[in-house]
């Protein structure tokens, strides 16, 4: 089944995933968006920030990009910080661009999404901090 919670299917997403794509990230280092991100960046992945109202600048030593499409490579998480709202129109984006995980953040579920995404044979994890599940997981 596609939508995600089984930790051993969570260890293998991250195992073998190298970039992230970020989008929502903040340079507020009290949003979660900030430091969940300076954590996961530890753990060797390829970061890349979306949020175009920040767009051009500097974030965790990364330059921010304004959309998805200015991902310059593959995109095997996307790990989401945007409200639930917003969820429809970024899927519709990522699903044009190609992602192997869509990743949505506590807070930030949006079930129709997600049911759409799992009838598709999308890979999704609701809920779930990626933070948490790389602390938990990619500790061998």
């Amino acid at each position: 089944m596609p939508i995600i919670e089984d930790y051993e299917k969570l260890r293998e997403i991250l195992k073998k995933s190298r970039t992230v794509a970020v989008v929502g990230i903040s340079p507020n280092e009290y949003r979660p968006s900030y430091f969940v991100s300076k954590v996961v960046k530890r753990f060797g992945f390829r970061m890349y920030f979306v949020n175009p109202e920040y767009k051009g600048e500097e974030i965790l030593g990364e330059k921010v990009l304004g959309s998805l499409k200015e991902v310059p490579e593959k995109i095997d998480i996307l790990d989401v910080f945007r409200r639930p709202e917003a969820i429809p129109a970024l899927a519709d984006e990522a699903r044009k661009l190609g992602f192997e995980t869509f990743w949505l953040q506590p807070g930030t579920e949006n079930w129709e999404v997600i049911e759409a995404l799992d009838r598709e044979g999308k890979t999704v994890v609701p809920g779930l901090c990626i933070k948490t599940c790389c602390h938990l997981l990619l500790r061998d």
